[in-house]
């Protein structure tokens, strides 16, 4: 699972995740990518599973790029705890993912193959997607 090697701060406010991603909106490293259509929170374990489902498929042939990360402490409460005395623990990490990220990269397959392993990641994520290709391909 991925997990930063240490934050800043322990815990932090949620914020808004709204707009379009400027940056990593782009083919950069493979042939093909997932790209997302929608704002959402993805959790460490989620990004791992559809890593796994990825590597399986292509029977650990060509390359993946993983070009998401999850830097944000996610806080909860304990079950059964009245409202109040402060912000619970982190629980886990999640990545803020925009409407454009290109989460997931992959190289060294064909098209088909390619298209089929970013499928079966897609549904272990939260999120809309769609399978691109690199500029110029």
């Amino acid at each position: 699972m991925l997990v930063p090697n240490r934050t800043k701060f322990r815990k932090v406010r949620k914020g808004r995740n709204k707009g379009t991603a400027t940056s990593c909106n782009y083919v950069a490293h493979g042939e093909y990518g997932l790209q997302s259509l929608s704002n959402e929170r993805v959790t460490s374990r989620q990004i791992e599973s559809a890593r796994q489902a990825m590597t399986r498929y292509i029977k650990r042939g060509g390359q993946i790029w993983i070009r998401i990360f999850p830097h944000t402490p996610v806080t909860k409460k304990p079950q059964d705890v009245k409202m109040g005395s402060g912000k619970g623990n982190p629980e886990y990490f999640a990545a803020k993912v925009k409407t454009g990220t290109v989460m997931f990269e992959i190289a060294g397959v064909s098209e088909e193959a390619a298209r089929e392993a970013m499928r079966l990641a897609a549904h272990k994520l939260p999120v809309k997607t769609r399978f691109v290709k690199r500029e110029g391909a």
